[in-house]
């Protein structure tokens, strides 16, 4: 079964469209009816389903609070410019360049520049 996926409400919905077209099981915060929730009962219960989190909120970047390897794997769009379109274009260079089944446990950091890969230290 591939990676699941979930969309937190920082990102459009159509975000987890990508995903889901390139085969990674997806559904967002809103959905689910989580929207507002902090950051810490929401990660516990994204880690709780075993997906992946796709998101902005660079607070789940911080890899001494959410270090690699101890969760299932996160994504961080990191747009110059926050808009529908640049996170959009941001979560499609995703789904073209990484496998998520060959990233378990890691951050992966996508920027208009490129993509950065954290892995367990």
């Amino acid at each position: 079964m591939p990676p699941q996926v979930k969309v937190d409400e920082d990102l459009p919905d159509a975000v987890a469209s990508l995903f889901t077209a390139a085969g990674y099981p997806a559904t967002t915060v809103r959905a689910q009816g989580w929207s507002g929730l902090q950051d810490a009962p929401l990660w516990t219960r994204i880690q709780a389903e075993g997906r992946w989190l796709v998101t902005a909120d660079k607070g789940f970047g911080d890899v001494r609070t959410y270090v690699p390897g101890t969760y299932v794997g996160v994504i961080l769009l990191r747009a110059a410019i926050e808009s529908r379109r640049r996170y959009l274009e941001l979560a499609e260079a995703t789904v073209c360049s990484v496998r998520l089944e060959e990233l378990a446990g890691c951050l992966v950091v996508v920027t208009p520049r490129g993509i950065r890969i954290r892995r367990h230290p």
